[in-house]
């Protein structure tokens, strides 16, 4: 299963063509796609409408639904996030480092567009699906 993240449900839901957009349709279709609870809220609550989320929601539906959060991500995330700060790097998103912890726990590869996570790759081994 693989894990995507806001930044590319966003740009594949606004039609741009981003690398990551395009890999994200190509996966749809080859792979398992799995959404996050982290994800799925970051992505709905940008919509300018309640029938824009409402959409978006229902072509979600039939995909695997994972809970990002419990206590031990949580933990986990948190020390994830000091091991960063002690090699000199700030993740500007809390959320970012749930979401890739979570991927780190369950050895899961995600699909991104957001430079917070190249440091967890870097720093934490986070498995990142190329674009």
């Amino acid at each position: 299963m693989i894990v995507v993240d806001t930044s590319v449900w966003i740009d594949y839901f606004n039609g741009a063509p981003t690398p990551a957009a395009d890999r994200l349709d190509r996966l749809l279709s080859e792979r398992l796609v799995v959404v996050g609870d982290l994800v799925l809220a970051e992505l709905l609550q940008g919509f300018g409408s309640d029938d824009e989320a409402a959409r978006v929601r229902r072509s979600l539906e039939p995909l695997p639904f994972a809970e990002m959060v419990g206590k031990g991500i949580a933990l986990a995330a948190a020390a994830n996030f000091r091991t960063l700060r002690r090699r000199g790097v700030t993740v500007r998103k809390t959320i970012d480092v749930l979401i890739g912890t979570f991927c780190l726990e369950n050895d899961l590869e995600l699909l991104h567009a957001d430079r917070d996570f190249d440091a967890m790759q870097e720093h934490l081994g986070l498995r990142v699906l190329a674009s």
